[in-house]
C-alpha cells in the first residue's frame, strides 16, 4: 500500500510539473503573440498616421503656392517694401519606435539614415508651412532670408542620448510689398522681340 502510494504521488506530482511547464510556455507563447501583435499594430497606425500628415501638408502646400519663400539675404532694390516684420514656424515631431530601431541598428554600421528623412522632411515642411501661414494671416507677400534650426529633444530614459523627437524651427522676414511680389519680378522679353 505505501509502495502504490508513493508512485500515485510521484505521479501526480510528475503531472503538475508538467502542467506547470506547459502553462508557462503557453504563458510565454502568449506574451510574444501580445508583444507582436502590437509591433505589429504600432507600425500600421504609425504609417497611417504619417500618409495623413504628408496629405494635410500637400493640401496647405497647394494653398499657398502664391506666398513665396526665399532664402534671399537682401530685398532687391525694384522692390517697395510697405511693411517687414520677422515671422516663425516651428515643430516638434517624435521618433516612433520603429523608426528608432532601425536608427540605431543603422548607427552601429554607420551610413544614411533613411529611416530618418521622411521624419526630418516632414518636419522641414511643417515649420515651413506655419511659417507661410502666419504671414498670409497677416496679409503679406513674401518671405525673405528663410531660415532653419534643428534640435534634437532628448528623452528622460536611462543615459539620455536617445532622441525623443525633433523640432525644426523655420524664421524669415516677412514682407507687404506696394505692388505684390508678381509685379516686383523682371519680366523677360517676348520671344522674336528686337532688342
Amino acid at each position: 500500500v505505501v509502495v502504490e502510494t508513493a508512485v500515485v504521488e510521484t505521479a501526480v506530482v510528475e503531472t503538475a510539473v508538467m502542467e506547470t511547464a506547459m502553462s508557462g510556455t503557453e504563458s510565454l507563447g502568449l506574451e510574444w503573440l501580445v508583444t507582436l501583435s502590437l509591433f505589429v499594430l504600432g507600425l500600421v497606425v504609425g504609417r497611417v498616421l504619417e500618409g495623413k500628415h504628408l496629405q494635410d501638408l500637400r493640401r496647405r502646400e497647394q494653398r499657398l503656392r502664391s506666398l513665396p519663400v526665399v532664402t534671399l539675404r537682401k530685398t532687391p532694390t525694384s522692390w517697395q517694401v510697405n511693411n517687414a516684420r520677422m515671422v516663425t514656424g516651428s515643430v516638434v515631431i517624435s521618433i516612433d519606435y520603429f523608426k528608432r530601431i532601425a536608427s540605431s541598428i543603422r548607427g552601429i554600421f554607420g551610413g544614411r539614415i533613411r529611416s530618418l528623412e521622411p521624419l526630418m522632411d516632414r518636419a522641414r515642411r511643417e515649420a515651413i508651412l506655419r511659417l507661410r501661414e502666419q504671414a498670409a494671416s497677416q496679409g503679406d507677400d513674401v518671405i525673405i532670408h528663410l531660415r532653419l534650426e534643428t534640435s534634437t529633444l532628448a528623452s528622460g530614459g536611462g543615459n539620455n542620448k536617445q532622441t525623443a523627437g525633433v523640432e525644426v524651427l523655420a524664421y524669415g522676414t516677412a514682407l507687404r510689398l506696394e505692388a505684390g511680389w508678381q509685379q516686383c519680378i523682371p519680366r523677360p522679353p517676348p520671344t522674336g522681340a528686337a532688342p
